[in-house]
């Protein structure tokens, strides 16, 4: 009597960790990601190589449960948590694992708080991942598993479809405000720019590629590279500290060599 149930409480763990252990390759297929992508293997040796990586809720990605318009889905970055780890935040490197385009925006905070919010295009359903690097080289990766109508990389533009960006190519409309809530300034800029992705027949791709601020005497406050999933005439939230110059200067240009220049006032 004693070997039957010394046995079966054998079977039982046994059951019981075979329910808690992944189905036989998972792990291998999709490298320990969270959200079951089958592309995070490749995305990590794209943009990673052989850093370390862990995944954290330190690191907030959000986006609505469900996106109507996938070629204006908003999106907002918050890796605040971080802001004291590793000697502090190097980059934030944005990604949208089936996107055809994958790569959306690369951000350096330096002066600036590593919080920003945007909106970018979605071609279908996908994870989209914010990987954080701190000065030490950690990799510190969050995300969210995003859901639109689709199609939002392989339709032109509003800008684009009636021309008028023509008129308003590289306009820029900035603000700066206080944030109640913490003390901190907002910095709210657009910059007219069709944003066109090259997967439109006819259209190749024309994008805004970067922008940085800086004050005064010449300082970088941030820097960030935008890439063709942004959605067009970008329209995007930086988070600066409450202390600080009450001028900037905007400069940038756009992947045909075309100049982005503007004053910035609070």
């Amino acid at each position: 009597m004693k070997v039957k149930v010394m046995m079966r409480r054998r079977k039982i763990v046994l059951l019981g960790l075979l329910a808690a252990t992944p189905a036989l390759g998972q792990e291998d297929r999709t490298g320990g990601d969270p959200l079951g992508s089958m592309q995070w293997p490749t995305l990590r040796k794209q943009y990673l190589g052989d850093a370390p990586v862990r995944f954290t809720d330190e690191v907030i990605v959000h986006t609505p449960p469900f996106a109507d318009d996938a070629m204006n889905v908003p999106l907002q970055i918050d890796a605040r948590r971080l802001a004291e780890v590793g000697g502090g935040i190097q980059r934030i490197l944005v990604v949208v694992d089936r996107n055809p385009v994958r790569e959306v925006l690369d951000f350096e905070p330096m002066r600036a708080l590593p919080m920003l919010s945007f909106r970018i295009r979605l071609e279908q359903a996908s994870p989209v991942r914010a990987m954080v690097q701190t000065r030490d080289g950690q990799w510190h990766v969050g995300g969210v598993m995003a859901q639109a109508a689709g199609g939002g990389c392989t339709v032109p533009g509003a800008s684009r479809a009636d021309g008028s960006w023509k008129t308003t190519l590289n306009q820029v409309q900035a603000r700066i405000f206080g944030n109640v809530i913490d003390g901190s300034r907002r910095l709210r800029l657009r910059v007219m720019h069709p944003m066109d992705t090259g997967l439109v027949a006819g259209i190749p791709a024309f994008y805004i590629d970067r922008l940085e601020l800086l004050d005064a005497g010449g300082e970088l406050w941030w820097r960030v590279g935008l890439h063709e999933p942004v959605s067009e005439n970008p329209l995007i939230t930086f988070e600066l500290p409450s202390e600080g110059p009450q001028e900037f200067r905007l400069r940038g240009q756009d992947n045909n060599g075309n100049r982005i220049e503007s004053e910035v006032r609070s």
